[in-house]
């Protein structure tokens, strides 16, 4: 009996992908609900598994489109696993290697001499061990290696390779990167997009995670990182500028009354951005918690579309690769990103002195369609005193 093996459905939006990468070869005995292959879609990248045991035939090739619904493996089921010899008696070579440690001074010997390997030859010995007479046998089919290594040749100088037209290579572009730069591209067509920059004094938060890291780990479990004050501080500042919670459709304004949060995640497929929802009604540590499991759902290619869509508000942070400044681009069709970078200590005026203060830019980019220059800078200030002042996020001022 054979089971096919089809493209599984992943939503009315998404028609096709690309089969990204085969985790099995064919011919191979795959377990019931063990991961067959990758498939990369235009908004996300999801495993497909076995509904079935047996011995696997491959029918696609990696890095083939293919359609939802696509037969690309059948599984004979007739195969459950791989069988082993009749009445358990191992295979020559089987005993060979189990019986490594038990072979004689002269078959260890004739080893190193001959380089052959005690497990590829078959043994005539109990147990089917190798026997010395075994050993020399299988010389007469191979030459002996040589008692005394080849000497190590000397290195020559290095010579500038010459250009054999092979200079660069050419990769398709998979679904979701292009899917990314359609949108990038789409983001700043469409809308009147401009960037206001602040800059933030990080002691006040970085006192906080120094003095109740250790306590907050113990109770939540998880670390308390910059990214929970990050969207505390965005909610507080969308509670008081609530005309950035909106976005357009058409000629209609559309507000939105829900705080869920994008936070972008860098993955080695491309930039995912996860949604954490109701982050006005989380703490710290949840926030915490699902902005972790998101990412590693993203690192994994285990994020569904749910999780991807819906978001009011996207949180970018370029600071973790080293950025001191930049210009995000708007995650449409939200109307603003704030985007967070390097902490860097810095000379700064404070009560009259100079001081060095570890102190990071902010930049908030908004639709200017929708978003005047007073409700941007406004909204930024919230942020950027939210972060110098945590009390706030806590009472809301």
């Amino acid at each position: 009996m054979s089971f096919e093996v089809k493209i599984p459905s992943m939503g009315e939006s998404i028609s096709s992908g690309i089969l990204a990468k085969w985790h099995v070869a064919d011919g191979d005995v795959v377990k019931k609900d063990q991961v067959l292959f990758e498939l990369e879609t235009d908004k996300i990248t999801s495993e497909g598994t076995a509904e079935a045991a047996g011995k696997i035939s491959l029918k696609v090739a990696a890095g083939a489109e293919v359609k939802i619904g696509a037969v690309v493996a059948v599984i004979d089921t007739a195969v459950t696993a791989a069988a082993a010899p009749v009445g358990g008696v191992p295979s020559p070579r089987e005993a060979a290697s189990a019986n490594s440690d038990a072979q004689s001074p002269a078959v260890r010997r004739l080893a190193a001499e001959t380089g052959i390997d005690p497990a590829s030859v078959s043994g005539s010995g109990k147990a089917g061990r190798v026997t010395k007479g075994d050993m020399l046998a299988a010389t007469e089919t191979k030459p002996a290696a040589p008692l005394m290594p080849a000497p190590t040749p000397t290195p020559k100088p290095f010579v500038a390779p010459v250009a054999t037209g092979e200079r660069q290579t050419r990769k398709k572009m998979t679904p979701l990167r292009q899917k990314i730069a359609q949108r990038l591209v789409q983001a700043q067509h469409a809308a009147a997009m401009l960037t206001t920059f602040n800059e933030a004094d990080m002691s006040a938060i970085m006192a906080l995670r120094s003095k109740y890291q250790d306590d907050f780990v113990k109770k939540n479990g998880v670390k308390l990182g910059f990214m929970s004050f990050f969207v505390k501080a965005v909610v507080n500042a969308l509670k008081e500028v609530p005309g950035i919670n909106a976005q357009i459709d058409g000629d209609t304004i559309i507000s939105n009354h829900y705080f869920d949060i994008g936070v972008a995640v860098s993955t080695d497929r491309g930039l995912i951005v996860p949604v954490i929802r109701d982050c006005d009604r989380k703490s710290m540590a949840e926030i915490e918690r699902d902005i972790a499991d998101a990412a590693k759902k993203a690192r994994d290619g285990k994020l569904t579309l749910p999780e991807l869509e819906g978001g009011v508000f996207t949180i970018t942070n370029g600071g973790v690769f080293g950025s001191l400044l930049a210009t995000p681009i708007i995650n449409a069709p939200q109307s603003a990103i704030l985007g967070m970078h390097a902490i860097k200590d810095r000379p700064i005026a404070h009560n009259g002195q100079v001081v060095i203060r570890p102190m990071m830019y902010l930049a908030l980019s908004y639709d200017h369609r929708l978003v005047d220059g007073k409700e941007s800078v406004t909204f930024l200030v919230s942020v950027k005193n939210a972060l110098e002042d945590p009390a706030r996020l806590v009472i809301g001022a």
